[in-house]
């Protein structure tokens, strides 16, 4: 068995007051984040998106395994391909899979089942969960929390676009196996989220909504239960 190898971490000490500031600008950018339903087809280069999943690779993950693949897709046949096969689904979905309740929570947001801006966007990317792994002798390798773990990668490429000024959408149609089949992706891989990566277009409109406050999302110091 190998053995641990450690190296030193010493990143730069930052005073409070510029750490604190960093965090609100941090904060300030990351609010003004939106999903978005209308791209422009303006080109984005392909720098741009690898330096994303540059981005989200630096996540933690179980055990260190990275159990994700960025799947990039810039040829016009293969978005042509995903959109029709992502319509399909998703037409079913909403004329009949989702629960009146769904729908309702959906309307808030203008949806439907047309989905024409996976053809227009100049770049589509799909995150796979690696569900296991493969030693070399051909063995399934076990993975750990790989799910949390591609989650967490999946968030820090989200936050890695908009800090580019590129706009995306969290699409996940159900079921989502065609992107396998089309993308010709492995039997251990699973379609996570597909992104739309575009600049929004100029006349883009996002529904007005409001972000739960602190209060809605933290619990701070809470009373230990003494109960067992």
């Amino acid at each position: 068995m190998t053995e641990p190898r450690f190296v030193p971490y010493r990143p730069p000490r930052m005073a409070v007051a510029g750490s604190l500031e960093r965090g609100r600008h941090f904060l300030e950018l990351m609010d003004a984040r939106r999903s978005v339903r209308s791209f422009s087809p303006e080109p984005i280069p392909r720098e741009a998106i690898e330096l994303a999943i540059h981005t989200a690779s630096t996540s933690p993950s179980g055990a260190h395994q990275q159990p994700w693949t960025f799947v990039a897709v810039s040829e016009p046949e293969t978005k042509r391909l995903i959109r029709v096969a992502a319509e399909r689904e998703e037409k079913r979905s909403y004329e009949g899979r989702m629960s009146q309740e769904w729908l309702d929570a959906l309307r808030l947001l203008g949806t439907d089942w047309h989905k024409p801006y996976l053809e227009l966007v100049p770049w589509i990317v799909v995150c796979f969960e690696q569900v296991h792994g493969w030693w070399p002798d051909g063995r399934v390798r076990k993975h750990y929390y790989a799910r949390e773990s591609v989650g967490i990668a999946c968030g820090l490429f989200i936050a890695a676009l908009h800090q580019m000024g590129l706009a995306t959408l969290t699409h996940t149609p159900s079921p989502m196996g065609f992107l396998g089949r089309i993308l010709d992706r492995p039997s251990n891989e699973r379609p996570f989220i597909l992104f739309p990566i575009g600049y929004p277009a100029p006349d883009a409109m996002v529904p007005d909504l409001a972000r739960k406050s602190l209060d809605q999302i933290s619990v701070w110091d809470p009373t230990p239960s003494e109960t067992s």
